[in-house]
C-alpha cells in the first residue's frame, strides 16, 4: 500500500516527522516517569503497615491500571480519526496526558487523604492509558501518511525512536535529581518535580501539534468520499489476519520496552553490586542503544525488506538477551553484563517492525482503527501481565537453579522467537 504522494524527503515531511517525534518524546515522557520514580512515591500513597514487598505489588498494579485502559481510548480516538482526521486526535491525547501528570505533581498523599489518595493515583493512571492509547497508533498513522514511498521504513523508526526518546529523557531528569539530591530529599518531596516538568512538557506538546497539517491520505480519501462508516466493524470482519499479527508484534514491542528498558533496571541495582546513579547511566545508554537500533531497523528494512531485517533482529535479541540475564542472575560481572544489555538493547530495534507491519496491513480508510485496536488489546493485556510475570521469574531465578537462572531472560528468548515468527507471517501477507 504506498499511498504516500511522493519520493522525496521535502521540508514540510520532515517538519511533520520533528514535530510528531518531539512531541511524542513529551508525551511519553508524563506517561513512564510513573515507573521511574515509582520507589521514591510509593511510601506516600499506601499505608505504612504494609510490607515493601506489597506496597511494590500496589504501584505495579497501578501501573498496569494504564495499560487496561489503553484499549478504551484507543478505539474511541481512533474511529474518530478515521473518520473525522488524524491531528483532532492528536491534540485530544496530549490533552488527557498533561492534566493527570500535573495532578500527580500538587496531589495530597495517603497521610493527608487516606484511601482517597490510592484512588486518584489509580484514576490518574487510567486517565494516561486512554491518552497513550490514542497517542502511539495516531503517531504512526500520521507520519506514515505524511511519509515518501520509498523511506517509511526511516521515517517510522526515526518516529518510535522519538516517541521513545521520552524514556531517555525521564532517565535523563532521573539522573539530574539524584545527583542534586539525597535519596531521602528525593523520597521526601523530589519525586514530585519530574511530574511538574510533565506539565510543562505537555504544554509543549499541544503547541507544538498546531503546526501540524493533516495528511494527504485522509483528505484525499474525504474528496472521494472513501471513508469507513464504521472503520472498527470492518477491520473485525475483514482484517483477522492483520489483527493476529499486529498483535503478536505489538507483544514482542511491549515486553522489549517495558522489561529491558523500563522495569529490569530497578531489579539490576538489588542483584548486582552497583549504585544508584551508575545504575542509571546504564539505563540511559540501554534506551540509547535502543533508539539507535530503531533507526537502523527502519533504515535497513527500505533497502532489504522489512521481513529479512525484521528476523535478524530477531536473532541478536534472543542471543544476548539469554547472555544478559544469565550474567544477571548466575555471572554477576558487571562489564560483561553491560556489555550484554546494551547490544541487547540495541536488538530491541525490533520493535519499530510493530509500525512498519502493521501500516501495511490495514488499507488507508480503516488504518488508523485497524492498529489502534490491535496494538492497544494486546498492549493491554501484555502491559499487565509482564510486571507481575518479571516479578515471579526473578523470585525463580533467585532461589531456583536451572533453567529458571535465565529468569525474565526466559521470557524475552520466547518474544524474540515470536518476533521472528511475525517477519514470516509479513510475508505471507503482504505477497498475496
Amino acid at each position: 500500500m504506498n499511498d504516500s504522494s511522493s519520493k522525496t524527503i521535502g521540508k514540510q515531511e520532515a517538519k511533520t516527522l520533528c514535530l510528531s517525534a518531539l512531541g511524542g518524546t513529551l508525551e511519553f515522557y508524563d506517561f513512564v516517569i510513573f515507573v521511574f520514580f515509582m520507589s521514591y512515591f510509593t511510601p506516600h500513597f499506601f499505608p505504612k503497615e504494609l510490607s515493601p514487598a506489597w506496597q511494590d505489588f500496589n504501584a505495579y498494579g497501578a501501573y498496569a491500571a494504564a495499560y487496561l485502559a489503553r484499549p478504551l481510548g484507543g478505539i474511541i480516538m481512533a474511529h474518530f480519526g478515521d473518520k473525522f482526521g488524524r491531528k483532532n486526535m492528536f491534540m485530544l491525547s496530549i490533552l488527557l496526558m498533561v492534566i493527570p501528570t500535573f495532578v500527580i505533581a500538587i496531589m495530597p498523599t495517603y497521610h493527608h487523604i487516606g484511601y482517597l489518595a490510592i484512588i486518584i493515583l489509580f484514576f490518574i493512571r487510567i486517565l494516561q492509558g486512554i491518552a497513550i492509547g490514542g497517542e502511539l497508533p495516531g503517531a504512526w498513522v500520521f507520519v506514515r501518511e505524511h511519509s515518501p514511498k520509498n523511506s517509511t521504513g526511516l521515517f517510522l523508526g526515526l518516529l518510535t525512536c522519538g516517541v521513545a526518546g521520552g524514556i531517555l529523557l525521564g532517565s535523563g531528569v532521573k539522573l539530574i535529581l539524584q545527583a542534586i539530591f539525597t535519596e531521602q530529599q528525593m523520597i521526601d518531596f523530589a519525586w514530585r518535580i519530574p511530574f511538574a516538568i510533565g506539565g510543562i512538557f505537555g504544554i509543549c506538546s499541544v503547541y507544538l501539534r498546531r503546526f501540524l497539517n493533516e495528511t494527504p491520505v485522509f483528505k484525499k480519501l474525504q474528496e472521494q468520499k472513501q471513508l469507513a462508516t464504521f472503520p472498527l466493524k470492518k477491520v473485525v470482519k475483514e482484517y483477522k489476519h492483520s489483527i493476529v499479527l499486529s498483535m503478536m508484534i505489538t507483544c514482542v514491542l511491549t515486553a522489549c520496552v517495558m522489561i529491558l528498558c523500563l522495569l529490569i533496571p530497578n531489579y539490576t541495582i538489588k542483584l548486582v553490586q552497583i549504585d544508584p546513579i551508575t545504575n542509571t547511566i546504564l539505563q540511559m545508554g540501554g534506551v540509547l542503544m535502543m533508539l539507535i537500533g530503531l533507526v537502523v531497523a527502519g533504515s535497513l528494512s527500505d533497502s532489504f525488506g522489512a521481513s529479512g531485517t525484521c528476523k535478524f533482529f530477531a536473532i541478536v535479541l534472543f542471543v544476548f538477551c539469554g547472555l544478559y540475564f544469565y550474567e544477571l542472575y548466575v555471572g554477576k560481572n558487571v562489564i560483561l553484563l553491560a556489555m550484554f544489555y546494551l547490544v541487547a538493547c540495541f536488538s530491541t530495534g525490533v520493535v519499530g517492525f510493530a509500525p512498519i507491519f502493521m501500516c501495511e496491513i490495514f488499507e488507508p480508510s480503516v488504518r488508523f482503527s485497524g492498529i489502534s485496536f490491535s496494538y492497544n488489546i494486546a498492549y493491554a493485556i501484555a502491559g499487565a501481565i509482564t510486571p507481575m510475570l518479571l516479578l515471579n521469574l526473578n523470585e525463580k531465578a533467585i532461589t531456583i537453579k536451572g533453567i529458571w537462572s535465565l529468569g525474565g531472560g526466559i521470557y524475552l528468548c520466547f518474544i524474540a522467537i515470536v518476533a521472528y515468527v511475525c517477519a514470516i507471517y509479513f510475508k505471507k501477507l503482504t505477497s498475496k
